[in-house]
């Protein structure tokens, strides 16, 4: 098992990575149509500390839940030791919604200021330095996930764990749900393949049910397998911390 952050890719720089190593993000998903999931955020960050000083730049996904608040997974976030931190950003750190295709299109770019880390699972909210208004955000479920559910993926991520680049092209796939635990759900690919997965930069991409201008948030990626993979992989609950999302965005 091992973390959707970057771990397996700290030597990957977001100033140097070249365009032609750029990979879809869902591995075995499909593209997602122009206009859809302007909510799905990608969330790039540089100047990350080793604990020999040095740094790396890398990426995560996360998702829109209210004009100035991005949701993502909390171990995006961390000292030079890899401990989930809260305050002020620790790294520069670049949000960019409202698009598909980065070769098309350029999106809503705002800068991350403030990162508040959830106690109960492996998430945090982000505080944006503008308001985003001309992206409906996700609506976050308050109801308790049930097995057999089929959520949306949608994400940033690489096509496979060797060698991973962050996508320029969002993908998406169908998951569904099969275990349901106090702070936690256990997802497996469905549509378009088996085998359709998170992957290496999806750490924070969200699980959702679309409907209206977006969807019903219902958990976040976390980790499983190296993909992709036709295991069972490891999402976090939006339920279980609905309240405390209300009481730190409202």
């Amino acid at each position: 098992m091992r973390l959707r952050a970057l771990l397996a890719a700290a030597v990957l720089t977001i100033t140097t990575a070249p365009a032609a190593l750029a990979a879809p993000d869902v591995a075995h998903g499909t593209d997602v149509p122009p206009g859809q999931f302007g909510f799905v955020a990608k969330i790039a960050m540089t100047k990350i500390p080793r604990p020999d000083g040095s740094t790396y730049g890398s990426f995560c996904t996360g998702a829109l839940i209210a004009p100035s608040w991005i949701i993502t997974t909390g171990h995006c976030f961390h000292d030079a030791h890899r401990k989930r931190v809260s305050g002020k950003v620790p790294y520069p750190t670049t949000v960019t919604l409202g698009l598909v295709d980065e070769a098309t299109e350029s999106g809503v770019a705002r800068k991350a200021t403030e990162v508040r880390q959830a106690k109960e699972n492996d998430v945090a909210l982000i505080r944006l330095d503008t308001p985003v208004t001309t992206v409906s955000p996700l609506t976050v479920n308050r109801a308790v996930p049930q097995i057999g559910l089929h959520l949306t993926l949608a994400g940033w991520g690489s096509l496979t764990a060797t060698n991973p680049a962050p996508a320029t092209r969002m993908q998406q796939g169908t998951v569904q749900v099969a275990t349901v635990a106090p702070t936690t759900v256990g997802v497996r690919g469905a549509a378009p393949s088996i085998t359709t997965s998170a992957c290496t930069y999806d750490s924070g991409a969200p699980y959702f049910v679309p409907g209206g201008k977006s969807g019903a948030l219902v958990s976040l990626e976390a980790t499983g397998p190296d993909c992709p993979h036709a295991g069972v992989e490891t999402t976090s609950r939006a339920d279980v911390i609905a309240d405390w999302i209300v009481t730190q965005t409202g």
